[in-house]
């Protein structure tokens, strides 16, 4: 068991702090004291003897062989196939960003090797998640008679049987959980098949656009095999790996093992602006600096799912397959402004949806619904209530038919994807499926009572084991003038953090607040002042109504505090600093 910091057992938001690795242990690693990045990268849960292949995680040292994974061969040799015979091909996409990027990495690719090749991604309110069985005839009447769907699939057997019926071949690519049973496709190309052996398993916490790419290897392994690249050039895989990397974040998959070497290397690939499109959306990001992983999961990945949430679907995967400057302009500046229509769409769901989760204040899982919410936005509700609420939530949006579409996220320990797929194979659910952290479902109104009930039964002991081991796990100890931009430096090569690959922590002060206020939506904002003369600034997100929230508030210069959360560079103004992005704090007397 991890040992305390500081003595805290009970921090103002109720929680111990806990070291992320036991001062015993690192006392015992006998490293120079400025080893910190060993440090890091040992409480991340590197072995000693992995150190060096961890410090820089390039893809060569990580990359699995595309073949240990079942049906990759087939389908890479039917695409093959497809290519030398000059077939059209479609690539049909989910509408959110790993769907958007796996089937903009493919048709890039299969672009480049002179394939007539399109995406489809379904309009979220007309089609809903993933491939229906009149949507892919329709391609196939349309001239493609292979199509292979990108983050999505694992579920669709009664459309698979359909396009099978109409002579057309499907190729699934996904990485949502599977059922004992499969889709009858030509291949299913998925590491969280029941029947995958261990190795291949084991990569089962990569995005769909990981396993996108992992085929698009396999593809070209099997061209070059035949000789296709004697007379001609082969395509650069590497140069699309700013699309996984973006979709490995948005995705929020563990950026640990083969992951986070894809978004590193990913990162490097964005910086040089060479994809039009994700250029353009970094310029009406504002992002002037080379994007970290951050950027992308707070500030290109929301835009691209404006689109898909509450504009039009395609408008992501248009955006980053284009190779005209003008298009992509005009395309950044639409999801920019659905992306601010979205978060007004937001607020008013969230709300509701805060009100409505009182009801469920003593139950492991919050589940709520409403009629007419807007379902483009209660992913990100489900995320925000499961901030808020420290449990599963799920949100569930009815329409005037009586048909409730719901997406949920967990949190540490709890497996909602497994509990959906156990609800749909216990007929509450008419269509659901996703992984441990975030699934969606598709429910009758009149079951949801029910689908709460089996929930709560069903999570209440691993809600319960994941809250009794709940506490903030810390890196470091600074005092206030540690908080500065040599530190964010210096801790910068232990990254890319997001994930299952956590930005330090660290605890510093003891400190006083000299000024505080409310910013933006519900942000909280501290000017702190330490012992040893240092200011900086300090904010906590969506957090100034809470209970943390109003203690701080409340509270002057005439007592101390304990303040825990990650030093961020701030490079606005003529010069950088650093403030602290505070997630909890504790009486320092």
């Amino acid at each position: 068991m991890n040992e305390n910091v500081l003595g805290i057992t009970h921090s103002l938001s109720g929680q111990a702090w806990n070291w992320r690795r036991s001062s015993a242990d690192m006392a015992s690693e006998n490293l120079a004291p400025d080893d910190l990045i060993t440090q890091l990268l040992l409480a991340r849960g590197v072995a000693r003897d992995d150190l060096d292949r961890q410090r820089a995680p390039a893809l060569r040292s990580f990359m699995p062989n595309p073949s240990i994974f079942r049906d990759m061969d087939s389908a890479a040799e039917r695409i093959a196939n497809a290519i030398e015979a000059g077939e059209a091909i479609t690539i049909f996409g989910d509408y959110d960003v790993d769907g958007a990027t796996s089937a903009a990495l493919l048709v890039r690719l299969l672009r480049s090797l002179d394939v007539p090749a399109s995406a489809y991604i379904p309009d979220r309110l007309m089609e809903g998640y993933g491939p229906s069985g009149p949507a892919l005839v329709k391609i196939g009447e349309a001239g493609s008679r292979l199509i292979v769907t990108v983050d999505c699939g694992a579920q669709a057997f009664d459309a698979i049987d359909q396009a099978n019926a109409a002579g057309i071949e499907v190729i699934i690519v996904d990485h949502h959980q599977c059922a004992t049973t499969l889709p009858a496709a030509f291949a299913v190309v998925n590491p969280n098949r029941l029947d995958e052996d261990a190795e291949a398993a084991s990569h089962g916490n990569l995005a769909a656009v990981g396993v996108a790419f992992l085929l698009g290897a396999a593809i070209l392994r099997t061209l070059r095999g035949r000789g296709h690249f004697a007379n001609r050039p082969e395509p650069v895989l590497m140069d699309l790996l700013d699309l996984v990397a973006l979709g490995t974040v948005a995705d929020v998959a563990r950026l640990t093992g083969f992951n986070r070497a894809l978004v590193t290397q990913g990162l490097k690939i964005m910086a040089r602006r060479g994809n039009i499109g994700l250029s353009a959306l970094m310029d009406a990001a504002r992002l002037t600096k080379p994007p970290t992983a951050s950027d992308m999961g707070f500030a290109l990945g929301p835009r691209i799912n404006a689109g898909g949430r509450v504009g039009k679907s395609d408008l992501g995967v248009r955006l980053l397959t284009t190779n005209d400057p003008d298009e992509a302009a005009e395309i950044s500046q639409e999801l920019n402004r659905l992306n601010e229509e979205r978060r007004a769409i937001e607020a008013g769901v969230l709300d509701e949806a805060m009100t409505a989760s009182a009801a469920t204040a003593n139950a492991p899982v919050a589940l709520v619904s409403g009629q007419g919410w807007h379902p483009g936005v209660i992913g990100i509700v489900a995320g925000r209530l499961k901030e808020k609420l420290k449990r599963p939530a799920i949100v569930i949006a009815v329409d005037e038919d009586g048909i409730g579409k719901g997406s949920g996220r967990s949190i540490n320990g709890v497996d909602l994807g497994a509990a959906i797929l156990a609800a749909k194979e216990m007929g509450l659910l008419v269509a659901g499926g996703g992984h441990a952290m975030a699934a969606g479902l598709t429910v009758q109104a009149d079951k949801i009572d029910a689908l709460g009930a089996f929930f709560n039964e069903r999570l209440a002991g691993d809600v319960e084991r994941a809250n009794q081991g709940r506490a903030l796990l810390i890196d470091a100890v600074l005092a206030p003038r540690g908080i500065s931009p040599t530190w964010c430096d210096a801790i910068e090569s232990a990254g890319p953090y997001g994930a299952g690959w956590p930005a330090p922590r660290v605890i510093t002060g003891p400190v006083r607040i000299v000024e505080s206020g409310i910013v933006g939506t519900d942000h909280l904002r501290l000017i702190v002042s330490g012992e040893d003369g240092a200011r900086f600034k300090a904010i906590a997100f969506r957090a100034a109504e809470t209970e943390m929230g109003q203690i701080l508030l409340s509270t002057r210069g005439n007592r101390r505090l304990w303040l825990a959360g990650r030093a961020k560079r701030d490079d606005w103004g003529n010069r950088p600093t650093a403030e602290l992005h505070l997630e909890d704090a504790a009486w320092a007397d």
